[in-house]
This record gives structure tokens, sequence and C-alpha cells, in this order.
């Protein structure tokens, strides 16, 4: 058995068939006539787009509109003026057009790859996937294709790029394994799509596995079997047909409010992180948006956005969700979220430092043209604005203050906006969950971002595998932090939602509930999930479960006792 990433639900049983990857080594050479070798470049380029447009149209056609988009970013990586700029640059210095490609597109893979924050790290493979794109042109290597196998096929590769999932024989694989990615990854993402279980991150099972092998792989433990026993295919196979009945029973979650056991009515809204994710947030039947991560149109974007580029994004959703609340964090660059041409200056602790509201209110007149933006996307549906990073009430007042400038603005301009729009924050610093009850006073709402409070609270990277133990939602610290910012809320009669990913939690659902939380925003395909586990749990049961917890001393009997009450 090898572990992995469990990256898409499901079993899948079948024979291995190993993708072989293209030969991409090269012998670098100066070329003669550096004109010739920028039209060689330019060329690969266009036929690089030319057949990304064309993969895009056939996942359009096969109901993957939202999933297309993704491929959307490898056209923009493959077109960006600085990139373009630095390949030609290099040529005109003597290099061959797969050096200059090659050292291009390392240079933006590190920088992304560097990043903490997982959804910005996996932009890397977008750029390594145009990097292999272009030099596969370039080389004159055919791609790997997965568009003809055989019935019942486990794909065994070291990296599952969006673009090999463009054409993929959805019908005959059985599951897919990798070497690389992990849960927020493209290839991850496209897999859930598709419904296709997948493993990721499996060290060296390109090598291991070997062509003809029976296999299991098990993409909801994120597990790997090769010649199973008979009596595992047993087990498994009685797996996969439970949850195919698991699956078909979340339908009759969809179209029903999101209650308790006892009628509470909890609102369920997804987390989206561009425009075309509304699509599936909608068609997952999310109520809502509960955080709109508007970071992604700075880090598309060769500059900063104009007020009107923010405006179509924005309203997109706003029209999208059909005056469904749609909760969107206004910039959160730094700490990890490095933005070129925003020149943030280079810091021994960035997480500490100048990162999210304190860059914006620094740079107030860039920071009003999303305000603007965000004002005018409320007439078209139920906008609310969050304020990322809090730790201190002026934070919140001054945000407030340019609100009504850019109201002023607007009314000047004759534009129509909501007056009354909602301004919010993201409670995940330890300084925001003191002073809960000051900002209740001063917000319209609350929304817990768990995976910066646990880092924060515990002084714990998510990323560093040495302090991982430290880094859960059931430390007593992190629940009592959770307990007082609803309690705060709540009494302020303030909505007190979550969007991190402790709201989508099975265990931690009837903690949540206990402590009052009105708001669990999630990823588009947990919300049927995440409705029926709401559904199997009183207020009072909750309340039973929480009052043994919050006298234990220690994660490990937390969970314990979480998983021993689970439904």
């Amino acid at each position: 058995m090898f572990e992995g990433v469990n990256a898409s639900d499901g079993i899948g049983i079948g024979v291995a068939r190993v993708a072989v990857e293209p030969d991409l080594s090269f012998t670098p050479t100066t070329p003669e006539d550096p004109e010739a070798e920028k039209a060689r470049y330019t060329e690969a380029r266009d036929r690089f787009i030319a057949s990304t447009n064309k993969q895009i149209e056939r996942m359009i056609a096969n109901g993957l509109e939202k999933e297309a988009g993704i491929m959307n970013a490898h056209i923009e990586f493959a077109t960006d003026d600085g990139i373009i700029e630095m390949v030609e640059g290099s040529v005109d210095g003597g290099m061959c057009a797969e050096q200059a490609v090659a050292d291009a597109y390392d240079m933006y893979y590190t920088m992304f790859s560097q990043m903490e924050d997982e959804l910005f790290r996996e932009r890397a493979a977008d750029v390594a996937d145009v990097k292999t794109g272009l030099l596969a042109d370039l080389l004159g290597q055919e791609l790997v294709d997965l568009s003809s196998l055989p019935e019942n096929s486990i794909v065994i590769v070291h990296e599952l790029t969006p673009s090999m999932t463009a054409d993929i024989d959805k019908e005959n694989v059985a599951a897919i394994v990798t070497e690389t990615g992990g849960r927020t990854s493209h290839a991850a993402i496209i897999c859930r799509a598709l419904e296709i279980p997948a493993v990721l991150s499996v060290p060296d099972v390109t090598t291991i596995i070997k062509n003809g092998d029976l296999c299991i792989a098990d993409g909801s433990k994120g597990q790997v079997i090769v010649d199973p026993t008979a009596d595992e295919l047993e087990t498994y196979r009685a797996a996969a047909k439970k949850l195919a009945e698991d699956k078909a029973a979340l339908e009759a979650f969809r179209g029903v409010p999101t209650k308790t056991a006892d009628g509470i009515e909890k609102l369920l809204v997804a987390n989206i992180g561009n425009p075309n994710d509304a699509n599936g947030a909608a068609e997952h039947d999310a109520e809502g948006v509960g955080l709109f991560r508007s970071e992604f149109l700075f880090m598309d974007a060769t500059e900063l956005p104009s007020e009107e580029e923010q405006f179509a994004a924005y309203q997109k959703v706003a029209l999208r969700m059909k005056n469904q609340p749609v909760i969107i964090r206004t910039l959160d660059v730094g700490g990890d979220k490095e933005i070129p041409y925003m020149d943030l200056p280079k810091e021994e602790n960035p997480f500490l430092g100048y990162r999210a509201i304190r860059y914006c209110l620094n740079n107030p007149e860039e920071y009003k043209v999303q305000l603007r933006a965000l004002l005018r996307a409320s007439a078209f549906g139920d906008v609310e604005i969050m304020v990322p990073l809090v730790t201190c009430i002026d934070e919140i007042r001054k945000v407030k203050a340019l609100v009504e400038e850019c109201k002023k603005e607007l009314d000047e301009r004759g534009i129509k906006y909501n007056p009354n729009i909602k301004i919010g924050t993201m409670v995940e610093t330890p300084s925001a969950a003191q002073i809960a009850d000051i900002l209740a006073a001063e917000c319209d709402f609350f929304s817990i971002g768990t995976n910066d409070l646990i880092g924060y609270t515990m002084c714990a990277d998510r990323g560093q595998d040495k302090v991982a133990y430290l880094y859960n939602p059931y430390q007593p610290a992190v629940l009592r932090s959770l307990k007082r910012i609803i309690e705060e809320g709540n009494k302020a009669g303030i909505m007190v939602g979550m969007c991190g990913e402790a709201a989508a939690d099975p265990l931690l659902i009837p903690v949540l509930i206990s402590f009052g939380l009105g708001e669990f925003s999630v990823s588009a395909p947990s919300i049927l999930r995440v409705r029926r586990t709401i559904s199997s749990w009183s207020k009072a049961e909750a309340d039973a479960l929480v009052e043994k917890i919050m006298v234990l001393k220690t994660s490990n009997e937390v969970k314990a006792m979480l998983q021993a009450a689970a439904k």
C-alpha cells in the first residue's frame, strides 16, 4: 500500500497504465540569427495558444465550462508580456529559444511554488504546463495523450496537467494516481469535476508501478494498493458500492433548506476564487458565496485591474447567484501572495508584515478602485464587503470611511449602488478574537478564517511538517477562540460565518452548531455532504457533546471524542 493525498473521492479498481512523459532535454546552442529564433518561439507560442483554445472548446462542449476556465490561465501565462519580453531578451543575448523559454518559466515557477498559500502555490503547475507545452513544440515532442485508453484504466503519471485532462477518456478511467499535486491543485479540481477518483503526491509511483499491474486507488483515503489479495478486492468492491449508494443518497439534500435536526436554519454557502467558480457554486446548490477571493483577479493581471474590470467580475458573480449573499474579500496581498507589479518589499517575516488590509490602507487610491467596483456590483445583487487580517478597530473604521468617500464619488457620477452595503471582517488573528466584542459593534458580520487563525494561534506554519502536529482545529486554544468569536458576534446580533476549511469538517460541525455558528462556507463539492451532517445533529445533542470536549486538555483527546460521537 502506498500513501498519497486524497484529492478526489471514490474507489477505482483496474489495470495500471503508466503515462510516459516526453523527453524535453536539449543541448543549449547559440543561434546564428536571433530574429529567426524569436520567430520559432512566436510560432510555437501561437500553436500552443491555438491548441489550448481547442481544448477549452472541447471542455465547454462536455459541460466543463467552469473547469475550462482553468485553461485560460495557460493562455495568460503564454501571452504574458513580461514573460515574452524576458524570452526575447534572452534570445537577443545569445540564447536559443528552448533555453530562453526554460529560464523564463522556471523563474515564474519558483516564485509561485515558494508561496505558502496552497491555492497560489498550485499556480506553479500552470506555469510548468505552459513551459512543457512550448518546449515540446520547439523540440518536436508529443505530449502525454489520455484520449484513448482501455476499459478500467488506472492512469499513473508524474503530474496530471490541466491540458492532459482536457481530452481525457473519462469513461475508461477508473482512477488517477500522480507523483505531484495537492487537494487544491487544478488536477484535483478537474478530477473532482469529472468524478474520477484521484490519489496525488505518491512518491516514485511511476517507477514502482508497472504497466498491467492490478491496482486499487482509494481517492477518499489517499491510498493505492498494488497486486491486491482476493480479500482486499472483495472489501474494496463492497466499499465502492457503498460510496456510490452514499453519493446517490446525498441527492436527497439538494434543493432543501439547511437545518439542524431540530429545525434551526443555517446558511450554507461556497468559497470561490474567480467569477467562473460561481457556476459550480450554484450547480452544487450553494445558498450564496461566503468567500470570493478577489486577489485572483490581481494575480491574473500584469497591472492593477481597472475599476471596470473588477466591476465586471463582481457583477458576474452577483448576477449568477440571483440575490443570494455574495461576500467578497478585498485584496489579500502580501505574506505568501506576491504580485510582481505591486513591488512589495522583501521581508524576513511577511506573514507578520506589510500585507492585506495594511497594504490597502497604505494605498488608499488603489483600494478605492476596488471599493467603487464592489459598490457598483452591489446594485446587481446582495454583495457584501469583507476586510482581511483585521487586528484592531481602527482598520475597520478607516475602511468604512473610504467606502463613504467612494459612495460620494459614485453619487457625483450618477452611478447606482446599495447604500446599505454590509461591511464585515474576516476574523483570522488572535487579536481580532480577543476584541471580538469591540469589532462586533462596528461590523455587519464576521467570517472566521480558520486556516490563518489556527496558524497564528498555535504559532505553526501549516506547510512545515515538523510542526504539523500543532496545526489542527481540535486544539483547545483554537476551540476557545472560536467559541468566543461566535458568542460575541451573536450577542451583538450580527451574522457569524466560517470560511476556513474547518467549516466542512464533519467532526467539527456539531461543535460549531453548539457554539451558534450561523453560516458555513465550504468548497462547492462539499455542500450536500455538509448539509446532511448539519441535519443529523440537534442543538441539544451538540451542546451535550461540547460540554464534554471543552474540558479536555489536548487536541488528541478532543479529536478522539469527536470521532467516537460522529454520525
